[in-house]
């Protein structure tokens, strides 16, 4: 059942996967994106509820908007181990998101940034010995445009080096698991990074969109 694209419902599949998973995902928003086989225009009741059944009892990892991960703290009773901020330039209201991990401890030693004061005398000396600091739980990356070259017709397309950010904190030896695949970004950080993913997506052309970003990329 691994490395591969499921179509379905995600609260159908999710129960049938038997081995231990840390959930990984970008939900859909609930702010009207026109998918082409999802409602994202639901009643708040029924959302938090939605994602309360996904999330509730499981470890995961979400990227969202700050209101919306207290809300989702609140529907589950849980508070996150680690909230990382990303951030990144529009035109829009809101130029942020933030990634909670829920039930699991992010090991930033693993993800190794440039320092951010290299003409310290000391830090001068690390670089030039070739060393990394750890990772900082402030991103700087891009949103995918329509004009990035690697946009697909998902309307909500995450950047990679998000997703591939986030796989690098987790424990290598555990599956990796997207109950709203979208476009794919998640598995395909997965795939790049050498780790076991499955994949739940109820659109079939965003599933095929999936598959193509595996076998190409």
């Amino acid at each position: 059942m691994r490395n591969q694209v499921i179509q379905g419902d995600c609260l159908d599949i999710l129960p049938t996967i038997k081995d231990d998973f840390i959930i990984v995902t970008d939900p859909p928003f609930n702010i009207g994106y026109h998918y082409n086989s999802y409602n994202d225009n639901m009643g708040a009741d029924e959302y938090y509820e939605m994602l309360g059944e996904v999330f509730d009892g499981r470890k995961f990892v979400v990227v969202h908007y700050p209101e919306e991960i207290y809300k989702i703290a609140f529907q589950i009773g849980e508070f996150p181990e680690k909230v990382v901020s990303w951030v990144y330039n529009s035109n829009t209201a809101k130029q942020h998101r933030d990634i909670a991990f829920f039930g699991v401890k992010p090991d930033f030693k693993k993800l190794g940034q440039p320092y951010k004061n290299p003409t310290d005398k000391r830090i001068a000396k690390r670089i030039a010995e070739g060393k990394e600091a750890r990772g900082y739980d402030w991103w700087n990356i891009n949103q995918v445009k329509n004009v990035s070259k690697d946009k697909t017709n998902h309307p909500c397309q995450m950047p990679l080096e998000v997703m591939e950010n986030i796989i690098k904190l987790l424990p290598k030896d555990i599956l990796i698991v997207d109950p709203f695949a979208g476009s794919g970004t998640t598995l395909l950080a997965c795939k790049n990074l050498g780790r076991n993913y499955i994949g739940i997506e109820m659109s079939e052309e965003y599933v095929e969109i999936c598959k193509q970003r595996l076998i190409v990329l």
